[in-house]
């Protein structure tokens, strides 16, 4: 067992994790957000796990994802502060995304090989690339940090096989 911290964000949507990684103001916590209201407004359970600092604990063969003690169910929105949220103590993480500069993006992710656990009855991650945690891997999904969050979070539940999560998510995105 491997326990780590890393300076990220982190939501649960339904029962999957998703772990949100970038540098210092690349959108974190906008992304975390737009993915809890989309997925909220789908009619989906949502909650934060923790912003800023996440711990992370590889067991059998799952990557958990904990909210730092101290800021449990608070999220900062740039321009408004320190907001609560309701969050949930710990989640299983199905899937992480980085959000990278534009250029840094790939147009098009490069697959990786087929694993099991990229594939339930609510979500499908294959066609994404993967990242090693500890002794975990992950689904990956890399974002350029010029996109829109309700962008972002579009592209991100499109990935679960619950069209509302899509369509409430595209209908954010175009102000609906």
């Amino acid at each position: 067992m491997t326990e780590f911290e890393i300076h990220a964000s982190a939501v649960v949507i339904g029962e999957a994790g998703v772990l949100i990684r970038g540098a210092s103001g690349s959108g974190k916590s906008r992304l975390a957000l737009a993915l809890i209201a989309a997925a909220r407004g789908g009619g989906a359970f949502a909650r934060l796990i923790g912003d800023d600092r996440i711990r992370l604990e590889s067991c059998n063969e799952r990557l958990i994802g904990r909210g730092h003690p101290r800021i449990l169910g608070q999220i900062e929105q740039r321009g408004a502060g320190i907001l609560q949220a309701p969050f949930i103590a710990a989640a299983v993480v199905r899937l992480v995304v980085d959000i990278v500069p534009a250029e840094k993006a790939p147009r098009y992710p490069e697959p990786a090989p087929e694993h099991a656990g990229f594939r339930s009855q609510d979500w499908d991650f294959s066609g994404l690339g993967d990242v090693q945690l500890a002794d975990v891997r992950a689904p990956l999904l890399v974002a350029p940090d010029t996109a829109a969050a309700t962008d972002l979070a579009r592209a991100v539940l499109q990935h679960f096989r619950l069209a509302k999560f899509s369509d409430a998510a595209g209908a954010a995105s175009l102000g609906v």
